[in-house]
């Protein structure tokens, strides 16, 4: 999965970086708006995914004294930066110079170097888009794709599909509005544009906020892989009883399981301390993310 994650970002960083310049040279020469957030808007993607990769860097240190569970969350507080810094930086600015081309319309000289950009760019764009689209959905399986954004542990996944679609649509509306401004000669569309373009990247901040969110203050396992847990200790002749399940995604690839066993009244120290051991090594066996397990012996308890 992390191969996965580092090749998709790589296909965004190294297409945004060189998008980025060329938009901004485009931008330099015809006065657009729209173009301009544009390359403001690759700019930022670009710095997106150098952050990210810091992040899986940062995430695959070793535990130690001070971090005893390692520093997989490192990537869940990266992207959520990178989820800030699109808000900010991306939505701010792209909004700021719509308002200002708005207020104090300037034309557009050269147009026809805003196309050919545009339509460089949506070629690039769509191509790192379609690899990231790809990437998404062998990780996804079964499920649908807001579900798998919901229930998905590995942030830096669907945070460049995120960027890349919120890319392809800004591009749609940048051309939309420097050929409104070009066919009426109205500069405002060119304006608005910018505007629509910092809109869409605030909704994509304010989605990305949210989903990492979970993930950075400690999100549980998904069901069906808690279901897995409780089959696992049940068969185990020695257990009564699975009292409670207690997981945190500690990264992508990190689960901390607790669980608490009722055993049965048969059964002596040696046996539990057995049951105890089996259960340990066959739960990891099967689910090899999970690399803690505490596991507590109590009577069953009762909940309302």
């Amino acid at each position: 999965m992390a191969s996965s994650s580092k090749n998709v970002i790589y296909a965004a960083l190294a297409g945004n970086s060189l998008i980025a310049i060329t938009k901004l040279i485009a931008a330099s020469i015809t006065g657009s708006s729209a173009m301009l957030s544009e390359g403001i808007h690759s700019i930022v993607d670009t710095g997106n995914q150098i952050l990210l990769l810091y992040g899986l860097a940062r995430s695959k240190k070793p535990a130690n004294e001070l971090h005893p569970f390692g520093h997989g969350k490192e990537l869940y507080f990266w992207s959520f930066v990178v989820a800030i810094l699109i808000f900010a930086v991306g939505a701010g600015i792209s909004i700021y110079e719509g308002i200002h081309q708005i207020a104090e319309p300037q034309s557009i000289s050269s147009p026809h170097i805003n196309y050919i950009v545009l339509g460089l760019a949506i070629i690039f764009e769509g191509a790192a888009w379609y690899f990231a689209l790809t990437e998404f959905r062998k990780v996804k399986g079964k499920w649908g794709y807001l579900e798998a954004v919901r229930r998905g542990k590995d942030p830096s996944m669907f945070v460049v599909l995120f960027e890349d679609s919120a890319a392809m649509l800004g591009l749609v509306f940048a051309f939309i509005g420097v050929l409104l401004s070009q066919l009426t000669g109205i500069l405002l569309f060119d304006g608005l544009a910018s505007i629509v373009i910092g809109l869409i990247l605030a909704g994509t901040a304010a989605w990305l906020a949210y989903e990492t969110k979970g993930l950075l203050i400690g999100e549980r396992a998904n069901s069906d892989v808690i279901i897995g847990f409780k089959k696992i200790a049940l068969a185990h002749p020695a257990v009564n009883h699975v009292n409670e399940v207690l997981t945190m995604h500690m990264g992508p690839d990190f689960i901390l399981l607790n669980i608490s066993l009722d055993f049965k009244d048969a059964a002596v120290a040696p046996e539990i301390e057995a049951a105890i051991s089996e259960i340990d090594a066959e739960i990891k066996q099967s689910y090899p993310m999970v690399k803690r397990i505490f596991i507590e012996a109590e009577s069953r308890v009762q909940r309302a």
